[in-house]
């Protein structure tokens, strides 16, 4: 017998069941586009499949967050941009601007190729102590740091075709100065040299910069932002290494409930990720300003599992975190691209390509020796909930009818949470659904693993690999309880397990929208209980 929670759109949540539920190298200021028009007259694909809460380009093609800061009240969100068409070509910076983390609103281009090579990925940091000397007239700069990729030496086989330059903005990252001695980094002979990541090392007093040098990290340190001291390399034994490591991001953290701080390094590769494709692996250890080095207890988690990954699901990748988040708040934030090079080239979104993930708040737990890097959705998306229906626990036999009270629950822009409890020896499976398509979400104790499957969910097959297979997690042991929270968003869904220390984000593209969510198992035992039914205010 299958118990079902059913929860249905414009239905009363029921139980239905007996027993239980459940380019120049002049120093060039960059001018705005000229060609930035806001889209009009979407058609009905693009209607449909446009997020209501994940930020898109109006137009055309996006890829990697780049140059992420904070500064006075505003969240700064650069990205790999194409403007002319909606496939990968020669990159620029995008810009767009937040004061919530949710709502960002597209800004004319930051950076244009120039004649040393086309934008590719890198960062951005407010340099207050002016290191750089850019700063005039009491002006505060903030410098990005970026990797120069020059398309004829690639084309000739050269391997030194990426380097690493800087620009500086004196209006809050609103337009940009090239630095008139690019490169700042010269190639020494790798192929894949790119994607730099800044900071500022308090104890070392220097800018610390993590760049991805095809199998490992290599970090340079600075006093000025203009000159740059090879320090040491990590990574080349370590962690998975089936396709190019890419897009690091290095920083320290405070481990929770304690006095202990610890560095992170994350580090995207592709391919490989685990369950095919794109991903972001993470590494956990000390930094003295000049070398990281795993912590043992890592290192052994490492030993266990080869690698360890911020985000299971074949859609988070190149994710990296903001600069200069006030001490005030202290958040580690994180954001990634909603997307896979399996092939984000050919989802069906036609004006525009590609979608960011959720700004998220990254926390580092110890647990029994074990270290896990937890991510959750900031904390701001609870200011956007238009209607919300809470339930303590769903007990056997309970009448649930007027819970709903007739009301819509819109599942284009849905934030469910729950947790289940007494879980046995079965396969629990959380199912969205329509007249023609599903989404399906499970824990399988039998086999223990989580998995996501999306195998028809609508739109398929644009891609052979986009839903050839079921993303899957392998647990270490069977879950007897487990706490959930689901983000849905027209054409992605972001699952995020036991606060986080489990996620899969994929996306979707269903035919018509879900209507139907319902748990189901064969187990009559299990309860269900702190159910949150939230709805975002989103249009």
């Amino acid at each position: 017998m299958i118990n079902k929670f059913n929860l249905k759109k414009g239905y009363k949540l029921s139980l239905i069941l007996l027993l239980f539920v459940c380019f120049s190298c002049k120093e060039t200021k960059e001018e705005p586009s000229k060609d930035f028009v806001v889209t009009e007259n979407l058609s009905e694909d693009e209607l449909k499949y446009r997020p209501l809460y994940h930020f898109t380009p109006k137009n055309n093609w996006m890829n990697d967050p780049n140059g992420m800061f904070y500064l006075n009240g505003k969240y700064h969100l650069y990205f790999q941009y194409y403007p002319e068409d909606n496939v990968w070509g020669p990159m620029h910076w995008g810009h767009a601007i937040s004061e919530d983390l949710i709502n960002f609103k597209e800004q004319p281009i930051a950076l244009y190729p120039d004649e040393l090579g086309l934008i590719f990925s890198g960062s951005a940091v407010v340099d207050y102590h002016n290191t750089s000397g850019f700063g005039m007239d009491g002006k505060v700069p903030v410098v990005a740091i970026y990797t120069y990729h020059n398309m004829e030496g690639e084309k000739r086989g050269d391997l030194d075709f990426q380097t690493q330059g800087i620009a500086y903005s004196l209006d809050e990252g609103m337009t940009w100065v090239k630095y008139n001695e690019n490169p700042v980094i010269s190639n020494p002979g790798i192929k894949d040299f790119r994607d730099p990541k800044v900071i500022w090392d308090t104890k070392t007093k220097r800018w610390i910069m993590s760049l991805a040098a095809g199998n490992k990290i290599m970090f340079y340190s600075s006093s000025n932002l203009k000159d740059w001291d090879f320090e040491s390399d990590f990574g080349e034994e370590k962690g998975e290494h089936g396709g190019v490591w890419e897009c690091p991001d290095l920083f320290p953290i405070k481990v929770e409930g304690s006095e202990e701080y610890k560095w992170v390094l994350l580090v995207s590769i592709n391919p490989s990720g685990p369950n095919g494709g794109s991903a972001t692996q993470y590494f956990i250890g000390d930094f003295d300003g000049q070398h990281f080095v795993l912590d043992d207890n890592f290192s052994k988690q490492l030993d266990q599992y080869n690698s360890i990954w911020l985000d299971y699901g074949r859609d988070n990748y190149a994710g990296v975190t903001w600069s200069n988040i006030p001490m005030i708040d202290g958040r580690k934030l994180f954001i990634g691209w909603m997307s896979n090079w399996d092939y984000a080239r050919d989802v069906p979104t036609y004006k525009w390509r590609s979608t960011m993930t959720i700004p998220r708040e990254l926390n580092l737990i110890r647990n029994d020796e074990q270290y896990t890097l937890l991510n959750q959705p900031v904390k701001e998306l609870n200011n956007f909930i238009s209607r919300k229906i809470e339930k303590d626990m769903l007990s056997s036999g309970e009448e649930l009818s007027n819970i709903l009270n007739e009301r819509d629950i819109d599942f284009n822009k849905l934030n469910l949470k729950f947790q289940l409890k007494g879980l046995g020896e079965n396969e629990y499976r959380f199912v969205f659904n329509n007249n023609s398509d599903s989404l399906i979400i499970g824990i399988n104790n039998l086999t223990k693993t989580l998995f996501l499957d999306r195998t028809k969910s609508g739109k398929v097959e644009f891609s052979e690999k986009f839903a050839s297979h079921i993303s899957k997690v392998n647990l270490p042991e069977p879950l007897e309880k487990v706490k959930v929270q689901i983000l849905l968003d027209k054409t992605s869904v972001e699952v995020f397990v036991n606060d986080g220390a489990i996620v899969l984000t994929e996306l979707f593209f269903p035919k018509e929208p879900f209507d139907e969510f319902f748990i189901e198992s064969e187990d009559s035992e299990f309860k269900i209980s702190n159910v949150e039914i939230a709805e975002l205010k989103f249009d």
